[in-house]
């Protein structure tokens, strides 16, 4: 990932795809692969806090409860970025961005060892069902990816929830 490459990795219920997020040719790579556009925006994932604190910075003592109270763990908030601190190939159309504190081994493995949050996007092909083992992984994407990281899926069955911390509004259930 450090040298742009787009990875597949097990989240809490699919297989995610995942590269830098500030490497805009990465991002544009796995937009391409999953055949998604920009405008929809990506979804960030950290394994601890303290890769997305920046981020929390600006939110009130409420809303910086409300948010950590669910983190880490298996749930998406949409927060603002008033700093303007996320690329805009990472937001889509959008002034916010969508990220999640994950508590699942492998991708707190990952984040630690990259260093950072990562994208994590399902891992499918738009319009498609998301990946949920290896084998679907290597159907839909061969050798567009540069690396698959072993492991298993966690317990979930269906893709974490998305909630907008400024509307209260869930965008996925």
């Amino acid at each position: 990932m450090r040298q742009g490459g787009v990875i597949a990795y097990p989240t809490e219920a699919v297989w995610g795809l995942g590269c830098d997020p500030f490497n805009q040719e990465a991002v544009s790579h796995l937009l391409s692969i999953k055949r998604r556009p920009m405008h929809k925006g990506l979804v960030l994932i950290a394994g601890n806090i303290s890769q997305i604190e920046f981020l929390l910075e600006d939110l009130t003592p409420e809303e910086f409860s409300k948010v950590t109270a669910n983190w880490p763990g298996p749930f998406t908030w949409i927060l603002p970025d008033k700093k303007n601190l996320i690329p805009k190939w990472i937001k889509g159309k959008y002034s916010s961005v969508a990220i999640r504190v994950s508590d699942h081994l492998p991708v707190k493995n990952l984040t630690n060892s990259f260093g950072s949050f990562i994208v994590s996007t399902s891992a499918n092909p738009a319009s498609y069902h998301p990946a949920r083992d290896i084998l679907k992984v290597k159907t839909y994407f061969g050798s567009d990816l540069d690396y698959v990281l072993p492991g298993k899926l966690g317990d979930l069955s269906n893709p974490t929830q998305i909630r907008d911390l400024k509307s209260d509004r869930i965008v996925r259930a």
